[in-house]
């Protein structure tokens, strides 16, 4: 349960970050230095130097956080099952979710904070910026067997622009203006520590992908509005740890594809669609895989 001496409980899985964990936790730190705050970091395991960056009195020496808790799994136990580990743990008023590649070149916090006094908003997440500055797309609707099939035969990448064949990427929604939306990216996502308890933790059958979706279908399900604020950003580094293990990632997004439609499969009907979208992906995936190959 929250404890009303921690404004901010922040959870971060790290893989592989030696890249980028030092900026994100000094940025980090310098963004709540004003708010009472208690870092839960939960490495799975990595083998670039990550878990010696973690380990490095220097690497705390300067940071604000009030509380700090380090957490070294043995395996990588998924991603989904790592910021568990973390939300089990948390005590603050309020709970982010937040991947090591991001980047804190501003503080969002005051107008993320305002964003959920407001009435029903149970999530918010700010608007994401690439490196040089330019506005990243971070949201999409919450996908469809449909999505697959237009993703399957190259219509979403054919007509990138349409919010027909293109749904799920919302390419109609202009990410410079706030507003709500289904599901912002897991890079970032705040909420109120009595949301948590209402919706509870991430779905571990999801291991590593669509356990952010399906979490922010479950607050939206209960009532809660989630919000895109584009008057705060952070920048965002996009998948510094994925791309180390590409093939990897495209194998497990796959199945957490067809984990994620079986979940919500209320009729027969459902489940054969979702089995011919197993297919499709089965039919797929060699496909990605020899493209990670390519120069």
């Amino acid at each position: 349960m929250g404890n009303s001496q921690i404004d901010l409980s922040i959870v971060v899985v790290a893989y592989n970050n030696a890249a980028v964990i030092r900026r994100c936790l000094t940025t980090l730190s310098a963004a709540v230095a004003s708010y009472s705050s208690e870092l839960y970091i939960i490495d799975n395991n990595s083998d670039d130097g990550t878990a010696h960056i973690l380990r490095d009195a220097n690497t705390w020496k300067h940071l604000s956080f009030n509380h700090v808790e380090r957490i070294y799994n043995l395996s990588n136990v998924g991603y989904t099952r790592g910021v568990n580990q973390g939300l089990r743990r948390c005590r603050g008023r309020f709970v982010l979710m937040l991947n090591p590649d991001i980047i804190f070149t501003d503080n969002p916090f005051p107008a993320l904070f305002r964003r959920l006094g407001e009435e029903n908003v149970a999530v918010v997440s700010p608007q994401f910026r690439f490196p040089n500055g330019d506005v990243q797309p971070s949201c999409r609707r919450f996908p469809t067997k449909r999505d697959v099939l237009f993703e399957f035969l190259g219509l979403s990448k054919i007509f990138a622009a349409s919010a027909l064949f293109n749904r799920w990427r919302m390419p109609d929604f202009d990410h410079r203006h706030s507003r709500d939306v289904p599901q912002p990216q897991g890079a970032f996502l705040l909420t109120r520590e009595s949301v948590l308890q209402a919706v509870g933790v991430l779905d571990e059958k999801l291991p590593m992908f669509f356990s952010d979706v399906d979490w922010c279908r479950r607050v939206i399900d209960g009532g809660g509005r989630i919000r895109f604020c584009a008057e705060a950003f952070v920048v965002h580094l996009q998948g510094a740890s994925v791309r180390q293990k590409r093939a990897e990632m495209i194998v497990s997004s796959h199945r957490s594809f067809v984990a994620y439609f079986c979940k919500y499969d209320e009729s027969f009907f459902d489940k054969i669609l979702t089995m011919m979208i197993h297919f499709l992906l089965l039919t797929a995936t060699p496909l990605r895989l020899l493209a990670t190959k390519l120069p």
